[in-house]
């Protein structure tokens, strides 16, 4: 529209029908996926599909590195949320295995972590904007899929080097389990975020940082150390 491109996500019930469709909502600018260069952040908010299997997500790739927005979704009532994703090792690897499974823990959902796999080579080099010398790939997209539960299990991981299917049986009443067993809902007092996030975005916002009183007077910090 209007010459905007989105990453979207086109949500298809087991029917055929189309339910609806989400966007990514958050655009890397790290390496080479300077993204922001011909995608624009979504703004469909977080909605939540209720299919015959459940009620589901779709949080796209970067957006998993954003601990609101999987928040978001759970607020919403996903019972799954899945987490397409096409990154690579250099970049992203050691965060891999953590960071759905945080997220299924702290909102008490499923999450499908799902990767891409292999090394995709293009006939001319090309540069981004992190000083590296021009190169002709990404680097090797690892994939290691993997499924995890709201009560800190998950699947072992797909092959980082070939393609394959994970199927996972995932009982959803889980969710309303773990829920109940650690109230994290309960518990989590969103009214003094909402303050403190209502503050944060106006430019006349300050931090709350309590000063430790020998660090006010340099002379005193000087004669301190």
């Amino acid at each position: 529209h209007g010459d905007i491109i989105w990453n979207t996500a086109v949500i298809i019930g087991n029917s055929g029908s189309v339910i609806g469709k989400t966007r990514k909502n958050h655009i890397p600018r790290v390496g080479d996926f300077n993204e922001s260069t011909y995608y624009m952040e979504g703004e469909l908010g977080h909605p939540v599909f209720e299919t015959v299997f459940g009620k589901i997500a779709v949080n796209i790739c970067y957006g998993r590195h954003h601990p609101l927005n999987w928040l978001a979704y759970g607020l919403n009532g996903a019972e799954i949320v899945f987490n397409p994703s096409a990154t690579v090792g250099t970049l992203s690897e050691p965060m891999w295995a953590i960071e759905a499974r945080n997220a299924a823990i702290a909102n008490s959902y499923y999450v499908g972590a799902i990767n891409r796999v292999g090394t995709e080579h293009f006939p001319n080099e090309f540069t981004s904007g992190d000083g590296k010398n021009a190169h002709k790939d990404f680097g090797h997209f690892y994939g290691s899929s993997y499924v995890a539960a709201p009560d800190a299990s998950r699947t072992p991981g797909l092959s980082r080097v070939c393609d394959g299917l994970l199927v996972a049986e995932c009982d959803l009443n889980l969710c309303r389990q773990v829920k109940d067993k650690w109230g994290f809902p309960m518990t989590s007092r969103y009214s003094i975020y909402h303050k403190l996030l209502g503050d944060y975005i106006k430019p006349s916002f300050n931090p709350q940082i309590i000063t430790d009183p020998a660090l006010r007077s340099n002379d005193t910090h000087t004669a301190r150390l």
